[in-house]
């Protein structure tokens, strides 16, 4: 079995690829404006008392600092948050999958009973009877609606790209944007087969993957089993991005790996049954840092 999935991973990295993030992407800016002030406002939480930037810290790593996400009234959930950098370039959304695209993500946390905790009608109502409902007046002509409030975020969260990391630069020509050991390492990745997942311009994001694959790992969370009742799909996540992985600790899906190095031990033994050396961590280390990008260009004004 080990051999047959070894020969398939390095199989499917010979013809993956990771591919540079755009310089730009398209987004309506009014809109996003909109969409910023929104999303660092705790206008939208049941209480106001947190926002969507009190779990998707901006600017910095788009996720936080803790194990799992949380919500009003110090709830809490079962999984780590994913960084919302560069979220647009993600084939689906949320860990499970659960939804594709980022409208269709956007009302979860505001809904869900353990995150924001409100209702449409009650954030409408609240929107409508502050200074925003002339701001929405502005720019949409129907002023505050559920689909007006939506758009405005995903808006804002398309802008909320990193490009010109190091590897992006080596990736376009550049062959003195990253180092020796640098090289070393992303050549590692390829060859024991780490590509085979984390691929695309996000590298990873784009397919999705059972935690476990060669040793056993099991979590509070079964993944697209929840969604699906399907066995095979237990403890089967969305693989995460890796772009700006160094800023995005702790890692998994249940936040219990503390620092990128455990997670490149845990990962090459856990998906691979690859035992690693010492100078092997190291170089993949560095080679992951060098896919830490520049803040979006819409976050110049925060600090």
């Amino acid at each position: 079995m080990y051999k047959l999935i070894s020969f398939f991973l390095i199989t499917v990295s010979v013809y993956a690829e990771i591919t540079p993030i755009p310089l730009t992407v398209e987004y309506n800016k009014v809109k996003a404006e909109l969409g910023k002030k929104l999303f660092f406002d705790p206008i939208l939480s049941k209480d106001k008392t947190i926002s969507c930037a009190s779990c998707h810290t901006l600017p910095g790593s788009g996720a936080n600092s803790t194990q799992f996400s949380f919500g009003i009234n110090a709830s809490e959930g079962n999984l780590n948050t994913p960084t919302v950098l560069n979220s647009v370039f993600n084939f689906t959304q949320f860990w499970d999958g659960r939804v594709k695209t980022l409208h269709q993500q956007a009302l979860f946390p505001l809904t869900n009973p353990i995150e924001m905790a409100d209702s449409v009608e009650n954030i409408l109502n609240k929107l409508s009877n502050s200074p925003y409902k002339k701001e929405f007046k502005k720019i949409y002509k129907d002023g505050v609606t559920q689909n007006n409030l939506i758009e405005s975020i995903v808006e804002f969260e398309k802008a909320l790209i990193t490009p010109n990391s190091k590897f992006d630069k080596y990736l376009r020509g550049d062959s003195t944007a990253i180092t020796a050991q640098e090289k070393r390492g992303y050549e590692i990745f390829k060859e024991a087969g780490c590509i085979s997942c984390h691929n695309g311009v996000n590298v990873g994001g784009n397919m999705f993957q059972k935690v476990g694959l060669m040793v056993p790992y099991k979590s509070g969370s079964k993944g697209r089993y929840n969604l699906t009742l399907r066995e095979r799909d237990k403890f089967v996540y969305k693989v995460p991005s890796l772009r700006n992985i160094e800023l995005t600790a702790p890692y998994l899906h249940d936040g219990t790996v503390q620092t990128l190095r455990d997670a490149i031990i845990f990962m090459r033994e856990y998906q691979l049954d690859i035992i690693e050396t010492d100078s092997e961590v190291d170089d993949i280390e560095a080679f992951l840092k060098t896919l830490t990008g520049e803040m979006p260009e819409i976050l110049k004004d925060i600090k």
